[in-house]
This record gives structure tokens, C-alpha cells and sequence, in this order.
């Protein structure tokens, strides 16, 4: 169903909506309800970074206050215990006891008393009002019912006067007791206002320096953010420059921290898609290039093809023989796909010693060839029984097509000891006594359809065999090498690495020769196509 002119413009205007329009370079303006991940993350720690100012202002304000009522009682009770001291005491001037003289008591307190900011004492002599301290924020002598209930403490007492011109007031009466006898009373009164006055001041203060502090935080957590969600910019501009012909691009990663784990990880994630593209375009190219030729000479073979029916039997036969090599190409460049896949291998435990023995088995039956069997160490890898054999029996099947009757070809494996009591790599050897290779081919025949000068005579393959067993073993995180000297014979090793050795018992010493003809024709290997050919 086709989407109409209207239908379409909709949808364009709500994904307009979703994702925003473009600046002239092509990036994604802001939302307009929504912020970057650098203004959330910001805004998040400045949140935190307030909540937490402000409740320590608040509970610092709190905790001054308490400390301010603690220090108001405590000065109440050190001005009762000075007036305290002089009752029964002498009169410094005359040096003659006090006695009941109360006044004078009252007097010389006062007189040599220096009352702290926002401080009154008061003193009642038998029920009256008699003297108090000058300077004081407020004076309390005229308010009678203060007065008069201040005059009638027989005990000490506590309260507090919630309203004065002066503000908010604590007191402490305390009566005085001469002989027996209550004669008056003292009254030390706390205005605290100056004092809150000043908790309220350094509070303030306190508030703009943490104003101060946030939007310092504000400015270098915008930056020192900038700096580290850098990496993220880049992985952003380089997905978005990266198109499926140029995967080659990398994030340059520094740190340790989380965002370089994620550059970390987009830079693995574009190598394994390097990787599958690559191989992608090589097996189209790979395809493209071998298949030309025998589809040509199908359609040219289908095109000539006449009533006679000698001449399309002939034209049959060749066209299916052309399509089974088409076949097993394809076949071959696919398992070559695979091989770069993580489910390519399916490893366990392989003892060498009896994979080996199973591969000479099935090799005997390629061709009447004199098949030896060498010494096979006795070991256990951690890999691929069936990927390696396939890479023997292919390295067998080579062998066969560079060799004649009466040639041998040897299988063999063996423990590398580099010294120490570890085994070093698994060797895994097929040795012929054939035509051997030149010098110059030996680093290209494992290349993809690459043959050597003398191998297009013999061979009818495609050339991937070679490149079959070196996908296998670099699978294995290992490699295939080749010797050999020309007219005499090739040996191509299969080299796996030590760290997939797992412990060893013992070598079979013996080397024997078994003939080709003590393999049973139920033996035929399954492992290989001979129909694949040889790449030397």
C-alpha cells in the first residue's frame, strides 16, 4: 500500500517533532524540553551540592542557637553566684562584714559588676525594687507585675518575657536568704537579640559562601564534565561520519574510568564490523571474480547447443560439471565467511594422538600413495577435532595432487620442549616426497584463489583449500607454515599454540609404514572434497 502525499507529510512533521531539527552541520539542535547529558549531570550534582549547603546552614544555625541558650543560662548562673558570694561576706572598702545590710550588698555588686551586651540585673530588697544595672537594653524596674512576681520567689526560678521593645528576654531569680530570712531577691535578666543578631549574621554569610562555592562548582563541573563525556562527543561524531566503505576510523581512548570502557568497547564493536564487512566484500569479490568464468561457459555451452544427441549429452556433461565446481566454491567461500564468526569453532578436549591416527585413516584412501604414519605425540589441546581434521585431510589431499604412485606422504605430531618443564606448541606435520613448491610461491599460496606456477596443470580447484587451513588455524590462534625444496617434497606444518596444551603423559616413539591397502573402503575420508584441488 502506498503512503499518500498527506499521510507522509504527517509523519515527517511528527518525527520533526520527536527528534528536532538540524544546524547547518548537521547535528541535532537541544530539545526543547529536554537538556544534554552534561546539563543533567550538572544539574543533578549542583541539586545535591544545594540540598546539602542548605541543610548544613540550617543545622549549623540550629546547633549556634542551642549552644546560644546554653551560654545565657550558664552567664545567669555565674551573675547569681558572684551576688551570692558577697551575702556574709565584708565590705571591701571598710573591711567590716556586710551583715543584713542588703542595699549595701546591692551596691557594691552593681558598682564593680561589668554586665556582658544584652545583660540587667535587678535586685529586690523586702518586696521592692531597689537598684539595677544602667546600661541595659531594656529596663524591666517599671513593669510591676514582673516586679511584683519576682517578689514573692521563695525558690529559684526559670522564665523567659516573649515581648519587649528589646525583643525576646531569659531570666533567673534566685532569693536571697540573710539569716534565716528571705530579705530580697536578685534577678539576672538575658536579652539575646544582639547575640542572635550575630548567629544570624555569620549564618548569612556562611549562605553566600556556598551560593559562592556552587556556582564555582557550577563553572569548572561544567567544564571538568565537558572534558569527560569528551569521549562520548566522539564516539557521536565518529558513528556518525562512519559509512559501510570506511570502517577504519578508531576513538583515541584515555583513562581508565567508564568512558573509556565504552570507547573501548565502540572501538571493538567497529573492528568486529571492519572485520565482517570486509569479509563480506571479499567473499562478493571472491564470488564475482571465479564465478565469471564458469557461468560463461555455461551460458556459452547452453547457447551452442545443437539437436544432436551426442552434442547435448556431451554440452550436459560439461555444464554439470561446471555447476558442481560452482557448487564446491561456494561452499568453500562460505566455510571462508564463517570463519570469521565466534561460533566458528566449537572447541573441547581433542587427544592429538588419536585424531591423528583417525586422519591416517582416512587419508589412506585419497590415493595409492605410500602413507607413513610418524611419530604422534601424546597430548591433549584445547580445540576443534573436526575443524582440524578438515585442515589435515585438505593438507593431505594436497599432497596427493603434487605427488605419484610410489611417493610418500607422512602424518605426524609433535610437542615443541623450548626448556622448560611446560610443552611448548602442538606441531601438527604432513611431509610428501612430491614436486615441492618455488621459493617464490610459498607466501602466496595461502592467499585465496592463488595457485602456484606448476600447480595449474594438476589442479581443477578453486584455490581456496590452502585458505581453508589457514582460517582454521588462525582460529586457533595459530598458523600453518610451509618447507620445502623444489623436486624433492613440501612439509606443511599446522602450528597451535602452547596455551592450548593441556597436560601430557608421553610420546609414541614408533614410526611405521602402513600401506595403502590396509585401509578399508569404508575408511573413505568425509572431511575433504577431492574435487577441490590443490593450491601448489
Amino acid at each position: 500500500m502506498t503512503m499518500t502525499t498527506a499521510a507522509r507529510t504527517k509523519a515527517a512533521a511528527r518525527t520533526k517533532e520527536t527528534t528536532g531539527t538540524t544546524d547547518p552541520s548537521g547535528r541535532p539542535w537541544p530539545r526543547l524540553l529536554g537538556l544534554g547529558l552534561r546539563l543533567r549531570l550538572l544539574g543533578w550534582a549542583l541539586a545535591l551540592l544545594a540540598v546539602a549547603s542548605l541543610a548544613s546552614v540550617v543545622v549549623i544555625r540550629q546547633v549556634l542557637l542551642n549552644q546560644l541558650e546554653n551560654r545565657i543560662g550558664t552567664d545567669m548562673r555565674q551573675e547569681v553566684t558572684e551576688f551570692r558570694r558577697l551575702v556574709g561576706g565584708r565590705d571591701p572598702t571598710s573591711g567590716q562584714p556586710f551583715g543584713t545590710d542588703l542595699r549595701a550588698i546591692a551596691d557594691t555588686y552593681l558598682l564593680r559588676n561589668e554586665p556582658q551586651a544584652g545583660e540587667m540585673v535587678l535586685v529586690l530588697v523586702d518586696g521592692v525594687f531597689y537598684r539595677a544595672t544602667e546600661a541595659a537594653p531594656y529596663d524591666l524596674s517599671g513593669d510591676a507585675a514582673l516586679i511584683r512576681g519576682w517578689s514573692r520567689l521563695t525558690d529559684s526560678a526559670y522564665g523567659q518575657i516573649e515581648r519587649t521593645p528589646a525583643g525576646s528576654a531569659h531570666w533567673l531569680a534566685v532569693p536571697l536568704i540573710i539569716d534565716g530570712a528571705v530579705r530580697g531577691q536578685v534577678v539576672v535578666v538575658e536579652f539575646g537579640a544582639e547575640r542572635r543578631a550575630d548567629i544570624d549574621r555569620a549564618i548569612r554569610l556562611m549562605a553566600l559562601a556556598c551560593l559562592l562555592v556552587i556556582v564555582v562548582v557550577a563553572a569548572g563541573g561544567y567544564l571538568a564534565m565537558g572534558r569527560a563525556l569528551r569521549p562520548l562527543r566522539t564516539v557521536t561524531e565518529t558513528a556518525r561520519t562512519i559509512e559501510e566503505t570506511d570502517l577504519s576510523r578508531r576513538i583515541e581512548v584515555t583513562g581508565t574510568d567508564e568512558v573509556a570502557d565504552l570507547a573501548h568497547t565502540f572501538n571493538g564493536m567497529l573492528g568486529r564490523l571492519h572485520r565482517a564487512f570486509a569479509a563480506q566484500q571479499t567473499f562478493v569479490s571472491d564470488a564475482g571474480h571465479e564465478l565469471r568464468t564458469p557461468i560463461t561457459i555455461v551460458r556459452g555451452h547452453l547457447e551452442l547447443m545443437g539437436d544432436d544427441p551426442d552434442e547435448r549429452a556431451e554440452t550436459i556433461a560439461l555444464v554439470t560439471d561446471e555447476l558442481d565446481r560452482m557448487n564446491r566454491m561456494v561452499n568453500d567461500l562460505l566455510m571462508l565467511a564463517k570463519a570469521e564468526q565466534p561460533d566458528f569453532l566449537h572447541p573441547d578436549h581433542v587427544e592429538v594422538a588419536l585424531m591423528m591416527h583417525d586422519v591416517y585413516a582416512k587419508a589412506v584412501a585419497l590415493g595409492d600413495r605410500e602413507w607413513r604414519i610418524g611419530t604422534i605425540a601424546e597430548v591433549t589441546v584445547w580445540a576443534d577435532r573436526q575443524r582440524l581434521t578438515q585442515a589435515l585431510m585438505q593438507l593431505a589431499q594436497n599432497a596427493v595432487q603434487f605427488t605419484g604412485p610410489g611417493d610418500s606422504i607422512e602424518i605426524a605430531a609433535r610437542v615443541e620442549h623450548p626448556g622448560q618443564a611446560e610443552p611448548g606448541r602442538v606441531l601438527l606435520t604432513v611431509r610428501d616426497t612430491g614436486v615441492g613448491i618455488e621459493p617464490e610461491d610459498r607466501e602466496r599460496i595461502f592467499a585465496r584463489f592463488a595457485r602456484a606456477e606448476h600447480a595449474r596443470a594438476r589442479a581443477e580447484g578453486a584455490g581456496l583449500g590452502l585458505a581453508i587451513v589457514a582460517a582454521i588455524a588462525e582460529a586457533h590462534r595459530g598458523t600453518v607454515a610451509v618447507e620445502s625444496i623444489p623436486g624433492a617434497g613440501s612439509t606443511f606444518t599446522l602450528v597451535l599454540p602452547a596455551s592450548s596444551v593441556l597436560p601430557t603423559s608421553s610420546v609414541l616413539p614408533a614410526t611405521s609404514v602402513l600401506p595403502a591397502t590396509v585401509a578399508p573402503a569404508d575408511l573413505a575420508p568425509a572431511d575433504v572434497d577431492p574435487g577441490r584441488g590443490a593450491d601448489r
